[in-house]
């Protein structure tokens, strides 16, 4: 199935759960019936979202809160003080069942990676949009198979009305969706390490360097091994890595426990979309927890987070699951990552497994278990799971954490995830956060990419291939427009070429009816 939306353009003027602003939010959106994982990659790397299977878009510079996409660079990742915090407050929990409450003031906000507010949820029941997506299947069938006949019957000029499966395998083979902005800058005193010096050494080891270089000067080469036989000499050979290093995340999370640890964990990942046996099996306990959460954490009403809302939100999902022999042995696609303590769920994160990347999309957890500080715990673990899954699949080397908002207090916390990239809302490049905080402190919305003469190179070129979806057939839109009447259409259309890029826009179906 390829990927097939609806644009339903822009939607302004309404309530904002970050600045609690009644009519401040801006975004522009599109229902997607199906979604590669492909182009959902490069939707993300444009600066969409997904929620459920509305797919949407910030206009960054009319939105109250500006939302930039943030990814982290699991493989250069290392935990704070606070991240070690975290997890050895988990080891111990496990180990011995000790609980050290009240002892979370210093750590980061305990979020949940949540980008979808109220005012979103009340735009996805409107937009909730029913079709027979077994008939759009072979209604698609048909048409590429009649499609199929035209290409053999004519080599000519047909071939350039349509995408070349070469072309995209050119573009798809350059590896990274965007290019990054390679800038180093010299940072202030105070700020970060000068990466021109040679790191800093302990003092210990600074006395035990000029000891020994004494003794070899007052010594002969031959006498020195008595010295060193007697523990006066320092051995001259490099102290072992592992005494100096800090410990890895992945050392802190699988920390062997005891054999009478007071609690087990286990963290399973369950397909979602399409539905597992084991998803189906959770989903009524998953559900409980969902709700409890929304209801405690969140304060809505009990009749507020239905079944049907939760599947909405949480379980439907636009993406086709897909599972190449070179991909994750998972597979790509929507997932839901359960945390088992004891033989029952205590939280669960919602994530997508793409190309290059794994996107978290939420968390809920069980509100007894919030001491565990569930919201960095869990991010910490999908960040050790990226790096699981890059040994098999070397580009997937990303992880996406939503948007960052640095006008809005509770969701910088993502900002402590180093290192870390901002998405430039105008070039779609990605460049270090450190780089943009500055910017950010004095204006809401900011261009990133400091290169004036920089253009967005995946724009829309030829709106004219743009690939069309209408009365069962595919065309594109150059031959679609000759039969418009109404003016407005053909500029919803080039506004949402504008927003998905070339690239996609050959590649999706925009449906019109």
């Amino acid at each position: 199935m390829p990927s097939v939306v609806e644009y339903k353009g822009l939607k302004a003027g309404y309530h904002c759960g970050y600045c609690d602003s009644k009519e401040g939010k801006a975004s522009c959106g599109m229902w997607a019936h199906s979604l590669t994982v492909q182009d959902y990659q490069e939707l993300i790397d444009r600066g969409w979202r997904r929620s459920g299977k509305y797919v949407y878009k910030p206009v960054m510079n009319q939105t109250c809160c500006p939302q930039y996409t943030i990814r982290c660079r699991p493989l250069q990742f290392q935990p704070s003080k606070s991240h070690k915090k975290v997890l050895k407050k988990m080891l111990k929990f496990l180990a011995k069942g000790e609980i050290s409450k009240g002892n979370c003031e210093d750590e980061p906000m305990d979020s949940t990676m949540e980008d979808a507010v109220a005012g979103d949820f009340a735009l996805i029941n409107k937009l909730d949009i029913h079709c027979d997506l077994k008939m759009l299947s072979d209604d698609l069938q048909r048409s590429l198979e009649s499609e199929e006949k035209i290409e053999k019957n004519s080599k000519k000029e047909d071939s350039n009305e349509f995408i070349q499966p070469q072309a995209i395998e050119e573009k798809l083979g350059s590896g990274e969706p965007s290019h990054s902005v390679k800038t180093h800058t010299v940072p202030k005193p105070g700020k970060g390490a000068d990466l021109s010096k040679p790191p800093c050494r302990k003092a210990k080891e600074i006395r035990k360097e000029r000891k020994r270089l004494k003794l070899m000067q007052q010594n002969p080469a031959g006498e020195l091994e008595g010295f060193q036989a007697q523990g006066e000499l320092p051995s001259l050979l490099p102290p072992k890595a592992k005494s100096n290093q800090p410990k890895s995340l992945e050392d802190l999370i699988f920390e062997s426990l005891p054999e009478d640890a007071s609690h087990k964990l286990e963290v399973r990942v369950v397909r979602s979309s399409p539905p597992s046996s084991q998803f189906k099996a959770t989903f009524q306990e998953s559900y409980q927890i969902y709700k409890r959460y929304q209801m405690v954490i969140h304060k809505d009403p009990p009749d507020k987070p239905t079944v049907s809302q939760f599947t909405r939100f949480l379980c439907s999902s636009p993406l086709e699951a897909e599972n190449p022999p070179n991909g994750p042995d998972c597979g790509y696609g929507s997932f839901h990552q359960q945390y088992w303590l004891d033989g029952r769920i205590i939280a669960v994160g919602v994530i997508d497994i793409l190309p290059y990347c794994v996107s978290s999309v939420y968390l809920y957890y069980d509100p007894d278990y919030s001491y565990l500080s569930l919201g960095v715990y869990s991010a910490l673990r999908e960040i050790a799971f990226t790096r699981q899954l890059h040994e098999k699949t070397s580009q997937l080397s990303y992880y996406y954490m939503g948007f960052y908002i640095h006008s809005c207090p509770k969701m910088k916390y993502k900002g402590q995830y180093r290192p870390s990239d901002l998405l430039c809302p105008e070039t779609y490049v990605w460049v270090p956060i450190e780089q943009c905080l500055p910017s950010l402190e004095n204006f809401k919305y900011c261009r990133f990419n400091q290169d004036p003469e920089a253009v967005d190179e995946g724009r829309s070129k030829e709106p004219d291939r743009l690939q069309v979806f209408y009365k069962k057939a595919i065309l594109p839109y150059g031959v679609y427009k000759r039969q418009l009447k109404d003016p407005r259409e053909e500029a919803a259309v080039l506004q949402y070429a504008s927003l998905v890029g070339q690239m996609c826009s050959e590649r999706m179906l925009l449906f019109r009816s």
